[in-house]
């Protein structure tokens, strides 16, 4: 009976892993299309999104299944739990990263250089969701704690991004040009920081995600200290 419990959370770890891989690979699509203006790849990352919440079903009833047919020790029973809590941090990623592509379909955008760091929190942020899914499939509760340091870059990045979109509009108001360019250049700042703001979110879930390994493995949580 324990084989066949055992096989079945190896399962949950591959599926988690897989979903994971998923996640990533929308956040790099969707920074892709953006730098690049491909909106046929803002299209497949939306359409992507559906394969994310796909997996969220597939593990939750996997979990339940664990949960419901058989008889999870303490131990297990926190693991299974900090899975069903972390799947649908996963799944809001993907709907992030689905927004930053509807986004570039309804947005003439170009990254000028003073935005560049939307490259380093995407890339920042990939780096988190794949640690903290390592960080549960492998129990390495000092893997999780530097992904929730970690967030600090990405808050940082995001604190950049801001101060340049307010440099971007103020200095619209003294260039020399025509009502609708200076419009079309405030709007166009306006959608970077909501861009950045999507990443920042997307941060703060591997920041949750990586808070319930942490749970997984030792049974403490803030919210459940708090509560």
């Amino acid at each position: 009976m324990r084989s066949r419990f055992d096989n079945q959370l190896s399962l949950l770890n591959t599926e988690l892993i897989e979903m994971g891989s998923l996640c990533e690979t929308a956040i790099a699509d969707a920074v892709k299309a953006l730098v690049q203006g491909d909106l046929e790849l803002a299209r497949k990352t939306i359409d992507a999104d559906k394969r994310v919440d796909q997996k969220e079903r597939d593990i939750e009833a996997l979990c339940l299944k664990l949960l419901l047919q058989q008889q999870p020790v303490a131990r297990d029973l926190r693991l299974i739990s900090a899975a069903l809590k972390m799947i649908t941090d996963m799944e809001r990623i993907g709907d992030q990263a689905a927004d930053i592509s509807e986004i570039v379909l309804v947005t003439d955008l170009s990254i000028p250089h003073d935005f560049e760091h939307i490259k380093d929190m995407a890339d920042a942020t990939i780096k988190m969701v794949t640690e903290s899914i390592d960080a549960f499939v492998e129990r390495d509760l000092v893997l999780a704690k530097e992904v929730i340091d970690y967030d600090d870059v990405v808050d940082n990045l995001f604190d950049e991004i801001k101060l340049a979109v307010i440099d971007a509009i103020a200095a619209t108001r003294t260039q020399n040009q025509e009502a609708e360019d200076k419009e079309k250049l405030a709007t166009g700042a306006i959608d970077i920081l909501m861009i950045a703001k999507y990443f920042e979110r997307i941060g703060d879930h591997a920041t949750n995600i990586a808070e319930w390994v942490e749970f997984s493995i030792t049974g403490t949580h803030d919210s459940l200290t708090n509560s």
